[in-house]
């Protein structure tokens, strides 16, 4: 019996965007033959400067605009085809609010959106304000919350449909660190539920600590991409840390390491650069005291 094939939460084949130039007879390619995939339940992080192609490839991948080329699928699903947008929820960067409605009323309102009955309403916002700590706030009007509230509310609507998949473009953009940090708990627990998640941060230590697998995108094109401790690892350094170690072991390690009865290797491998510095680097700006530290 043949295994049962898993299908990728999103997968791209050489994409590329063109946008004409008004009034000009110039063209800028957004996206240049992107290609990248998505595996069920993985926390994926794409990042790159502005203007890098980010947002042009999320729009696509959720249908908001067409490719020039290429395709992009949800789940087996083209893009192209309204079927895929019912496993997908999107908080946007700059997500606009009612804000004359109170945090419940604003998911009930999305609710009724998805189609969901008024007891799966019910249930889902509780649920949901439950997930993003605003129980105490659902019912106050979303003019009053914070610029970390409003993200939270917007993750809980992008929630509401129950979604396989879900698109973050620059979620904690304006919130202060204890926002940030409930918002980079909240991912994790998307994590452990088994939902899909592509985040597109400029913060690169919170990426560090959520994401699986990371691409790096520059002027439309993926130039960098793979397992987060593989991406960090610098190839031409091993380290070595020991337990114990007398002091004649550090001048002689490779001869007394396995001779020695107390010296244990706790770990072996490559020492990590930072992700931040590895973006630079792939980006072309990095400084040359930096390039010189790695």
């Amino acid at each position: 019996m043949m295994a049962e094939e898993i299908i990728p939460a999103v997968q791209i084949n050489n994409l590329t965007k063109i946008f004409p130039v008004p009034f000009r007879k110039e063209k800028v390619i957004a996206v240049n033959d992107l290609s990248l995939c998505v595996e069920a339940g993985e926390v994926y992080g794409l990042i790159g400067p502005n203007g890098s192609g980010k947002s042009t490839t999320m729009k696509v991948l959720l249908g908001l605009i067409s490719a020039t080329s290429g395709s992009s699928a949800v789940f087996g699903l083209s893009s192209s085809e309204t079927a895929s947008r019912g496993s997908v929820g999107f908080l946007p960067e700059n997500p606009y609010f009612y804000k004359y409605l109170t945090g419940a009323e604003t998911l009930s309102f999305y609710g009724k959106l998805c189609g969901l009955s008024r007891r799966k309403i019910k249930e889902r916002t509780s649920e949901l304000l439950s997930l993003v700590d605003l129980e105490n706030a659902k019912d106050r009007r979303l003019g009053g919350y914070s610029k970390g509230m409003l993200q939270r509310i917007g993750l809980a609507q992008a929630l509401v449909g129950d979604p396989r998949l879900v698109v973050l473009d620059e979620p904690t953009a304006g919130v202060d660190p204890a926002g940030s940090r409930k918002i980079r708990d909240l991912i994790i627990e998307l994590k452990q539920r088994g939902i899909s998640v592509i985040l597109s941060s400029h913060l690169l230590e919170q990426v560090q600590e959520v994401c699986d697998r990371v691409g790096i995108i520059f002027e439309g094109k993926l130039v960098k991409e793979g397992k987060l401790e593989e991406l960090i690892e610098i190839e031409s350094q091993t380290e070595i840390i020991l337990e114990h170690a007398e002091p004649k072991i550090l001048d002689q390690i490779n001869e007394l390491v396995q001779a020695s009865e107390e010296t244990r290797v706790l770990r072996s491998g490559k020492p990590k650069t930072t992700l931040e510095r590895l973006f630079l680097k792939e980006t072309g700006a990095e400084s040359e005291d930096v390039r010189k530290d790695s």
